[in-house]
């Protein structure tokens, strides 16, 4: 999908939540402060029912956020954020930490990142404002070193909640926080935040073992978009350091 006023297609992925179960895999990079039972590589028992893979977001001392998980605060939550919340069922939410989402018993797993890109339906006055520094230091044309000036229009990606609690993933290759807004509304989102930016981190990976009780692998798994960087290998690798969240198929209920 091209968003408002640009040239290039982004790619968005739509995520039933009643079929599909979250959970958060914590890096030595992002969070750190491990070790983390849920951390790369996904390993064969949660192969099994894998379904899609996408990545988190900033490091935490530029995320402007905290992140909860495995019964412990990494990093403090704090009010206003914009939270992925994913509940003991696996079910997930979105929304500002303190009104829209909050720690209770079901909690499992908090992952906060800026503040809301979309609120109520629309494109928060934050996505709108021209202060688009605020949504993350990006890279170059040609490069991310730090003498090159960044640029507004770059690989950005981003995840919302629909009013029926579907999931919708969205990322591209250039992108404003707007456009990225816009994207997610068009989706359907009713509240959404940014995740990670710059070429290198974006990743929405899905996989199709060829039997039934096949393994998920990066042999059988698919880019959402072609030209990212990192792909459906990335979240089986040992070495990764990022933090990202996979979406596995829930049991089948059994007629009675």
């Amino acid at each position: 999908m091209v968003p408002p006023g640009g040239t290039r297609a982004a790619g968005v992925a739509w995520m039933d939540s009643h079929l599909l179960s979250a959970r958060l895999y914590s890096g030595s990079m992002s969070p750190g402060k491990g070790p983390f039972v849920f951390s790369a590589p996904v390993l064969p028992a949660s192969a099994r029912t894998l379904v899609a893979a996408f990545n988190g977001g900033f490091v935490m001392n530029v995320a402007h956020g905290g992140y909860y998980t495995e019964d412990r605060v990494v990093d403090p939550l704090r009010t206003g954020a914009a939270s992925f919340v994913i509940y003991a069922n696996g079910g997930v939410n979105i929304g500002a930490w303190g009104s829209d989402v909050s720690m209770n018993s079901r909690v499992v797993s908090v992952r906060q990142n800026l503040v809301p890109l979309v609120a109520y339906g629309h494109p928060t006055a934050a996505a709108a404002s021209s202060n688009w520094h605020a949504w993350g230091s990006t890279c170059g044309v040609y490069s991310c070193a730090h003498s090159v000036p960044g640029i507004e229009h770059q690989w950005r990606s981003g995840v919302g909640i629909t009013a029926d609690g579907a999931l919708v993933y969205v990322t591209g290759p250039a992108l404003s926080p707007i456009q990225l807004a816009q994207l997610l509304v068009r989706a359907r989102v009713v509240r959404g935040m940014e995740l990670d930016i710059n070429s290198s981190w974006p990743d929405f990976s899905t996989y199709d073992p060829s039997s039934a009780n096949g393994l998920a692998s990066s042999s059988n798994g698919s880019k959402l978009i072609a030209s990212t960087v990192q792909g459906p290998w990335t979240f089986f690798e040992p070495t990764w350091a990022r933090d990202f969240f996979t979406m596995s198929a829930r049991p089948l209920a059994h007629k009675k």
